[in-house]
Formats: structure tokens, sequence, C-alpha cells
């Protein structure tokens, strides 16, 4: 009777442990359908890669769908998406390897020598837009009367949609066949979005009731100084992995540590970021950078490689994820319902309409002035857009992706849940905004480069600005400044004048850089060239092995 008694109380009683196992399942099976799932993603998007029309992102976007419509289906109308959106997900484990990876493998050349002009873009073009959709969202979207929504509420719309979708870039620009527009459109992409964070959180702490002259210089100064801080931040924590690798020698004891050291201190930069309430992706993208020119040659050949794929599979891992969840939660069935309850589907889709209506718009104010502005300080034709690479701009950068949908959260549904229908409807109208142009911009980006830069053009793009495949060539021409103007073969000199400089300040910067980096930065924090041997390190004589991955 005792053991039947226990036995009874045994199977009575363990509710709280049941209900810890059942969450313990249900998250263990929530993670293994994204794994299943992101190997479908990956086998498909391989089948589909020669596809003119399809990349990655969008294979993955609609295989998330479909497997949203299914989950829908078999819960009975209850749910489409087994994990809860959140910020600190995207923001914290997501967001951190792509951004992080892409300053890695950019082309530091090409990114520099345009980085006027990405900076014009990425800084003063988002202003522009910013502006342009908060009074468009003052004057359009307040008529459709959506429900009670503030001054603040315009403002922070301007900000979520203007931050452009960086990761798609990558899927439909090739760094390869179109550098020019790549190392535009991806460096203002992550100039871009770095911005719209830093404005987005600027606006949250902004006292919109209290608008003064005072106010506004306040903002812009706060506004700066984030941005200058987190850039700052980046290249500290760069220089610290490359100064520490350099005088410890981690190499000679393990490759692990090396590569250890690299992922953790590239991590540590934007985790400091985000707890200085500095822009992490800024931080995270410039400490890409900087490891890259000097970290990556202090380590051993081994270690190189390891990074550089390491990098690259995080990255790719992160925007598959990412990209089959947007999918998935577009038909997050608990907002759908408090919409569809308050708002005829006229009023949602109307909705929708304007906001991508401003976003084209608000892209077309800043590309085209600014594109003349650039083109107007340029000196040779070569460094000058043409009025198709002003299009092919305009059209590539109308992708918004996962930070929108990221910031659209964090102002109008934290936790991931919100029962009111005026937040409801604009987190439905920005995730059906984030799809349409993801996959119809999307799709129509490959092609439309076809049309305005045919692959002859292309070629002749990608034989004029590639970078030198012998690596004694390309030392030679930075340390005697033969900074040839490899787009039209003509040869730029040191300029002796102040009304040279202006006229072509990339140049002189990059020449005086060139000088300042190889009499000090390099023999301190190590690079090509200057690391001493030391056998089984980066200075082995296999090293031209990888000279191409030098840029």
């Amino acid at each position: 009777m005792v053991l039947l008694g226990v036995a009874g109380m045994g199977l009575a009683d363990p509710p709280a442990d049941y209900a810890s196992v059942s969450a313990d399942y249900a998250s263990v099976s929530a993670v293994g359908l994204f794994v299943a799932l992101m190997c479908v993603c990956i086998i498909v998007g391989h089948l589909l890669e020669e596809n003119r029309w399809m990349n990655d992102s969008i294979t993955a976007l609609f295989i998330g769908f479909g497997t949203g419509a299914v989950i829908l289906l078999a819960s009975s109308g209850k749910h489409s998406r087994v994990l809860l959106f959140s910020e600190d997900l995207f923001f914290i484990y997501l967001l951190p390897p792509i951004i992080f990876n892409a300053g890695f493998q950019v082309k530091k050349k090409r990114f520099f020598r345009n980085f006027m002009t990405i900076t014009l873009f990425g800084v003063v073009g988002t202003l522009i837009s910013f502006t342009v959709i908060s009074l468009g969202a003052l004057g359009l979207i307040s008529r459709l009367h959506i429900g009670e929504l503030e001054l603040g509420d315009y403002l922070a719309l301007g900000a979520i949609f203007s931050a452009t979708d960086s990761v798609c870039t990558l899927q439909v620009l090739n760094q390869d066949e179109t550098p020019f527009l790549y190392s535009l459109v991806f460096g203002e992409g992550v100039v871009n979005d770095a911005t719209s964070v830093v404005l987005f959180n600027a606006i949250q702490d902004f006292v919109i009731g209290d608008i003064s002259s005072v106010n506004l210089l306040k903002f812009g100064g706060s506004f700066l100084y984030l941005f200058w801080s987190s850039t700052f931040l980046g290249v500290a924590s760069g220089l610290l992995s490359a100064y520490a690798i350099k005088k410890l020698y981690f190499g000679r004891h393990s490759t692990d540590r090396e590569v250890a050291i690299m992922m953790l201190m590239a991590y540590l930069s934007y985790m400091l970021a985000e707890l200085f309430d500095l822009s992490g992706i800024l931080t995270v993208f410039f400490c890409g950078i900087v490891m890259s020119h000097y970290t990556w040659h202090n380590v051993t050949e081994s270690s190189r490689v390891t990074t550089k794929h390491t990098f690259a599979t995080l990255s790719f891992i992160a925007e598959t994820f990412l990209f089959l969840y947007v999918g998935m939660d577009a038909l997050d069935i608990e907002k759908w319902k408090i919409v569809l309850e308050t708002y005829s589907p006229i009023k949602s889709i109307a909705l929708s309409a304007t906001i991508l209506a401003l976003v084209l718009v608000s892209r077309a104010t800043f590309v085209f002035p600014l594109s003349l502005l650039s083109n107007w300080t340029k000196k040779t034709p070569a460094g000058k857009i043409s009025m198709k690479q002003q299009v092919i701009i305009w059209w590539a950068g109308l992708m918004r992706g996962a930070v929108s949908i990221a910031l659209a959260y964090n102002k109008f549904a934290r936790s991931g849940h919100t029962q009111l229908p005026s937040n409801a409807i604009m987190i439905t109208s920005t995730i059906s905004a984030v799809l349409f142009s993801t996959i119809v911009f999307g799709i129509l980006t490959k092609p439309l480069i076809r049309l305005l830069n045919p692959p002859r053009h292309v070629s002749r793009e990608h034989s004029a600005l590639s970078e030198p495949s012998n690596p004694n060539t390309f030392l030679e021409q930075l340390i005697e400044n033969s900074d040839a103007d490899l787009e039209n073969g003509v040869s730029l000199r040191r300029p002796s004048r102040l009304r040279q400089l202006m006229v072509s300040p990339t140049r002189s910067v990059h020449y005086y850089w060139r000088k300042f980096d190889n009499a000090f930065m390099r023999p301190m924090f190590g690079g090509r060239g200057f690391v001493p041997f030391v056998p089984g390190s980066s200075n082995e004589s296999s090293i031209p092995l990888l000279a191409g991955t030098e840029n």
C-alpha cells in the first residue's frame, strides 16, 4: 500500500518537473527544426546558385514562409513560428558575426578610396531619408487614422525605414564582378544601418515636447558622439588584438588560441559598445577592418585560413537563420488577428503601400543629388558615378530587412507582444514592407544590373579595379605612392597645393595614411612585412599563397 501510495504521489505530483521537461523538449524541438530548415536552405540555395532571379536570402524567406504556413495549419491557426522574436537574439547573437565578417572581408582599398562618398550616402543620405520619411509619415499616415500615434512615433518610423538591408546587399551584389558598385552600396548600407540605429536611440532619448535650438544642438552632438565613439572603440579593439598577438606569439603555442582571441576580441568590442550605449554595428565593422589589416597578418598561416572561413561560416549561418525566421514570422497570427478585427484590409494595404512609396521617394531624394555632389568633387571621369550606376545604387538600397523589423519591434511591440491595434498594424505593415522589398526588389536587382551594366562593362570594371595579384607589386604601389588610377590607367601625383587636396581628398589622405601606417602603425601592431620571423608564425615562406587576400 505504501509503495502504491508513493507511486500514486509520484504520478500526481510532478507538474512542475513535467512542465520543465516539456519546455525543454519544446526548445529542443524548435532548435532542431531550425537546424533542419537551415540545411534545406543551404541545399536549395546551392541548387539555385546560378539562377539569375534567386539568392540565398530570398530562398530562405520562401522556405520560412512555407514552413510558417504549415505550422499555422498544423496548430489550427494558433501560431506560425516556433520561436518568439527577440531583439536580444537579433542584436546580440545574429547581427555581430554578419557585420564583423563584412568588415573583415571588405576590400579595404576600394572601401577607403570611396570612403567620402560612402560617408556622404551613409550619414547625410540617411538623415535626408529620415527627414523625408518622417514628414511623409506625418502628412500621409496620420490621414489613415490608424490610432493614437505621437510625433515621436512618426520620427521613429523615419529611422526605422531609413535602415537599408546590408545583409541582402551581400546576396545581390558581387564584390568581384561589380567592385565599385559593391563598395558604394554595401559600404553605405553598413554606415546607414549604424546611423539609423544611433538615430533611433537618440530619438528615444529625445524629449519631443521640448523642441528648441539648444535641444536640437544636443541631439546633433549626441549623434556625432555616438557615431565617432563607436568607430574609435572598434579601431581600438582591433589594434589591441593585433598588439597582443604580435607581442605574445600565440601561434608558437596553439593556433586555437589565436583563433579564439580574434573571435572573442571582436565579440567583446560589440558587447562593450552595447554596454556603453554606442553603436555596436559601427564598432564591430571597423574592428573587422582593423583586424584584417593588422591582426590577421600576425597569426600563423593555419590560423589565417581558419579565421577567414570561420567568420564567413558564422556570418552565413546567421544570415540564413535571420531570413528564415523573418519568413516564418510574417504569418504571426496574433498580430494579424488584432489588425483584421480593428481595421479593414484596404487600410492595412494602404499603410504598407504608403511606407513603400516613402522608401522609394526618400532614397531618390538623396542618391541622385548626392551623386552629383560626389561627381563634382572628382577630378577624373573614372571616379564619377554614371547615371546608370546611380539607378542601380538607388534600386539596390531599397531593400529593408531585419534591422527595420528589430527597430519596429523595439518601438511598437516590446517582448514580441502587443495588444494595441495601432502598434499591431505598424508591426504587420513593417513585415509586409520588408518582405515585399526583399523579394521583389531583390529578385529584380540582378537583372537590372545586367541590363544597365552588361557583362562586358562588368569585366572591364573588374579588370580595371581588381587588386594586383603580385604582392611585391602591391607593396611597391603602396610604399612608392605609385597609387595609379587603376580605373583608367592614369597616375595621380602627390598633391602639392591645398587646391589639389580639396579636389582629390581621398587620394591625398590615402597617400599620407600609407606613409604613417608604414612608419608607425605596422612596426607597432604588426602586419605584412613587419613581424619578426618566428618558426611556425605568420612569416612562413608560404605567405604568397594567400597574397590574393590582401586588400
